[in-house]
């Protein structure tokens, strides 16, 4: 019944300590068995595998241990999924599909914007709003000089007139 109850009311996904949703995880363990068992199954260690395939061992050893802190984020990992399932002959997407779900739960967390992220010098957005403060301070000095000539013009034609 608790199970209902959060799928139905709260409508969040169960987090574990660090704060990631147990479907990427899951999604990674699955992934990490795939390889293991297509590597073993080509009678490979993973030396030899990372030799065959050009993968640092390091990577490898991080996608069979399901180590996140090494693995490499969504559009690197894919391009490493896609030759591990040629160099192991693993069915074409099978584990590309497996990390595509990490990826659209990572744009949703994106969509969360802090001001304090906001970087002004070495973004569009920066150069844009630069941009526009300059154009608006430029406006805002012509109306001032503007303004500031009329009464110096009126003053001017006031004195010729008292002096004749």
């Amino acid at each position: 019944m608790n199970i209902l109850k959060n799928k139905f009311l709260f409508k969040k996904n169960p987090k574990d300590n660090n704060g990631s949703s147990h479907k990427v995880i899951d999604q990674y363990k699955e992934i990490a068995k795939l390889v293991k068992e297509a590597r073993i199954h080509q009678n490979l260690t993973i030396k030899e595998l990372s030799l065959i395939s050009k993968i640092p061992f390091q990577i490898l050893n991080s996608i069979e241990n399901n180590n996140k802190t090494i693995r490499p984020k969504y559009p690197f990992i894919r391009s490493i999924l896609i030759k591990l399932e040629e160099c192991l002959v693993l069915k074409k997407d099978t584990l590309v599909k497996l990390a595509v779900r990490e990826r659209e739960t990572f744009n949703k967390e994106k969509k969360d914007f802090l001001v304090s992220k906001f970087d002004l010098i070495n973004t569009w957005q920066g150069s844009l709003l630069y941009f526009f403060i300059l154009v608006l301070t430029i406006f805002i000095l012509k109306r001032y000089f503007i303004l500031n000539v009329n009464v110096i013009e009126i003053q001017n034609i006031e004195n010729r007139i008292i002096d004749k």
